[in-house]
């Protein structure tokens, strides 16, 4: 498999919201002439509202409306000024209501995302490190990588993991002086918690740890005066944390506020924080609406709101637990979510429910993993019972229906999240198919799987018997991949679909950045297997091309495409797999909408590129049919070093030629970390040199004829196509011989003198390939991963190495 292209995540994440905005779930926009909380218009239908994060309703607090409206008309719209110079005159006001309510000196910010970018770089060292919860909000990530141009470190660790987070405060405790853990008090998708008693607990062990929290969505429905769910677990707020809550959402204004008790860290905050010198400050309406919700957080009104959603939340809790629906987390936060697994499982029982005349949230990647697509429903004061379980009701009758219109079931969902399987109704089952999953391709038919998928790559029949015979019974376990066929059958026995897959290591890195893996191998020179994960990939890192046989046209085509995918993803949980890879699919492929319904995502990959041959009788022909520009090419960058080494096509090699081709293919992978993998086993040489499929198109020096300074390893399809699969190099030579060149223009010359009338010329150097007449294409992977952790880790990595 050739070097990925580095995926840009900001299209990545386009791709899945335009998905999501088609199908009516995102991007919609509140109708009616005014709004009350209790319900919102959406396309031109009143829906009962339980979408929001003003989980008090203060927002629609007449109080709050008053000061607001009073504040806009003695001070006006805005006060445009920085608050370095001055503040409007109803800030001190605000801010004094804001300490008292925290018992703690207060920074007041024009929001929580503008916030952390002033608070951080000011509150870290360049001595100290920062480790992230993974599920940490993204305004915090966001915020914490501005500090690697500082070379401040950022580590990451998977969610609540306690044992993963002490890991990291030992590789740096001798070395840092304060280690940074970033979390979110309350997650903004599953409504679970920080472990703060525990993590106080470790501090106590390790006194250079401090904490930053982000505890916006636990804010006034809990604790004293509304401070938050993490203030009232701590009881006093240590020096040693730093706790960000909101003025909005549940607040019911606008604005963020930071508490610190530690004096000296407060002042350097509140002197100099980047947003919060030169940003603009709160309007005076968000100000007089800020300060009527202080007042009231600091009333014994604020216990009898939080109780009245207590009762809400209690009620809703109640009502889930006499279902089967996948409650994600079972706790006492207004946040909830329904795991569906799917994203077109998730668009159906969303619009589904809006049918009911409910609204709710998706929650989708990158909030969530994409396979751990659900529906977030938050409960607030303006929800009465009889709505509730309404919902509950609406959800328990459309849930199974969801399942059924979008091919799945309960037992696919619940695994989705690593939950029991509870019962369900499940969809109905085709009996029309036949699905077999064959372990060895001795045990499938030669004739048909060639006549399907022979004739491109190494993967003919032939072919998989080889890649069988290499990557099996090895001694390391990078070097042993598990081979499955997948052939789905109609009623007459006819293959609507084949293909293969295999199960094999892969390092989490290897469509990362150069720079990224080459840190990551200074790790493994300790711990060979560290950040590697068990991937189940169509086809191998050995084969390209379309893998995929699919009669599209067929009437069950689209539920044998589905049953794929349901096989495919039983057959990771059987072998425990990470990820889920399908690849070398085209631009514009049929299969684009039921992947990202299926919750894969979408990644380019090096543009494919081969050459055909068809009616071409000699390489002077070739060349006569390229471009002028090309011929130009030729004749500058080829012509003038075809004399330069001696090239020979050799069906076998003797032992020491095949000592010197292994080393040469050895120096092309270890500089190519763009595509990082696991190297391949030595008996792979010793088979291709042992297969009569195989041969070696050599370039040898003139001044030394034993020595070999190019080599490309070559296989043949059924006659049909010529694979040049590896390429192997001596570095030293690269630019005396242009040996990259002069292999391309041989291996065309070798394919031309054969008679084969296509070259399968790979994913890589499609610049070097064009210029000798290669047709390019664009391809794509799509995948599927049980977590957003890894892509979460290598992209705070990103910049650091």
């Amino acid at each position: 498999m050739a070097k990925i292209k580095h995926h840009n995540f900001l299209n990545t994440v386009h791709e899945v919201f335009t998905d999501a905005k088609q199908a009516g779930v995102l991007h919609l926009y509140a109708g009616g002439k005014s709004f009350s909380g209790r319900t919102i218009e959406i396309g031109g239908r009143e829906l009962y509202h339980f979408g929001t994060t003003g989980y008090l309703g203060l927002e629609q607090d007449s109080r709050l409306k008053e000061a607001a409206m009073n504040a806009i008309e003695k001070y006006g719209t805005q006060f445009p000024l920085s608050k370095s110079y001055i503040s409007n005159p109803l800030y001190k006001e605000l801010e004094d209501y804001i300490k008292e309510m925290y018992g703690q000196p207060i920074v007041i910010t024009k929001n929580s995302t503008l916030g952390h970018l002033g608070v951080i770089p000011s509150a870290v060292d360049d001595n100290d490190v920062i480790i992230l919860d993974h599920q940490v909000h993204w305004s915090v990530q966001n915020a914490a990588k501005m500090l690697k141009t500082r070379s401040v470190p950022i580590e990451m660790i998977r969610h609540n993991n306690l044992e993963m987070l002490e890991d990291k405060i030992k590789k740096y405790q001798h070395s840092k002086r304060h280690i940074w853990y970033m979390a979110d008090g309350i997650y903004s998708m599953y409504g679970d918690y920080a472990p703060v008693t525990e993590l106080m607990a470790l501090s106590e062990k390790y006194p250079q740890l401090h904490f930053y929290f982000d505890d916006v969505h636990g804010m006034s429905w809990v604790g004293k005066n509304g401070t938050g769910y993490v203030l009232d677990q701590l009881g006093e707020l240590p020096e040693n944390v730093l706790l960000f809550g909101t003025l909005s959402k549940t607040f019911g204004a606008s604005g963020a506020v930071l508490a610190c008790s530690n004096p000296k860290l407060y002042d350097k905050i509140k002197t100099f924080g980047g947003p919060l010198t030169f940003s603009a400050q709160l309007e005076p309406a968000s100000v007089a609406a800020a300060m009527a919700s202080a007042q009231i957080h600091l009333s014994p009104e604020i216990y009898d709101l939080q109780h009245e959603l207590r009762e809400r939340i209690d009620y809703f809790n109640a009502c889930l637990s006499a279902t089967e629906l996948p409650l994600i987390d079972q706790n006492e936060s207004p946040v909830f979510y329904i795991g569906t697994g799917m994203p077109k499982t998730g668009y159906n029982f969303v619009n589904r429910l809006m049918q009911e005349g409910f609204y709710v949230n998706l929650g989708i990647f990158p909030a969530v993993p994409v396979k751990n697509t659900g529906v977030r429903i938050t409960i607030s004061r303006h929800n009465e019972k009889k709505e509730i379980k309404g919902l509950v009701e609406a959800m328990e009758h459309h849930f199974p229906l969801a399942l059924e219109d979008t091919q799945t079931n309960a037992e696919r969902v619940f695994h989705a999240f690593k939950m029991e399987p509870k019962t369900l109704r499940d969809p109905k089952v085709s009996s029309e198919l036949t699905v077999e999953v064959i372990d060895t391709i001795d045990h499938v038919e030669k004739e048909a799987w060639n006549q399907s998928l022979g004739g491109q790559g190494v993967y003919d029949w032939e072919g998989l018997k080889f890649l069988e015979e290499v990557f099996q019974g090895n001694p390391r376990k990078e070097h042993n991949w598990s081979f499955r066929y997948v052939v789905i059958k109609d009623t007459d026995g006819i293959p609507i679909l084949m293909t293969f897959v295999t199960l094999s290591i892969w390092k989490d890195d290897m469509l990362a950045q150069a720079q990224i893996s080459a840190a990551i191998e200074e790790e493994r020179k300790t711990d060979p297997y560290h950040l590697s994960s068990m991937v189940l990939s169509l086809g191998c890192l050995f084969t390209e091309g379309d893998h995929l046989y699919w009669n599209a046209s067929h009437s069950l085509g689209k539920e044998a495409r589905d049953k794929l995918l349901e096989t495919l993803e039983k057959l990771e949980q059987r072998f425990g797999a990470k990820m889920t890879v399908l690849r070398d699919f085209g631009e514009h492929t049929v299969w684009n909408e039921a992947l990202y319904g299926g919750g894969f995502l979408r990644v380019q990959m090096p543009n494919a590129c081969y050459v055909v041959l068809n009616g071409v009788d000699s390489m002077e022909d070739y060349l006569q049919r390229l471009s002028s520009r090309n011929r130009r090419h030729f004749r500058k960058d080829v012509q003038p070093y075809l004399d330069r080494a001696k090239t020979i096509v050799l069906p076998k090699l003797s032992k020491s030629e095949l000592e010197q081709v292994k080393s040469l293919f050895g120096e092309v992978q270890s500089r190519n970390l763009g595509l990082n993998t696991f190297s391949f086993p030595d008996s792979l040489f010793e088979k291709m040199n042992e297969n009569h499929l195989w041969e070696f198109i050599v370039l040898c020096s003139l001044d030394k004829p034993e020595k070999i300074v190019g080599v490309m390893f070559c296989y043949t399809n059924l006659n049909q196509v010529f694979v040049p699969a590896f390429v192997g190099m001596d570095y030293d030579g690269l630019e005396e011989f242009a040996i990259y060149r002069q292999l391309l223009f041989r291996t065309i010359e070798r394919a031309i003198g054969l008679g084969i009338p296509k070259i399968d010329f790979g994913l890589t150097a499609a610049f070097e390939k064009r210029k000798l007449g290669a047709t390019v294409e664009k391809k794509y992977a799509y995948l599927q991963t049980n977590d957003n952790f890894i892509l979460e880790l290598l992209g705070i990595m990103e910049g650091q190495h």
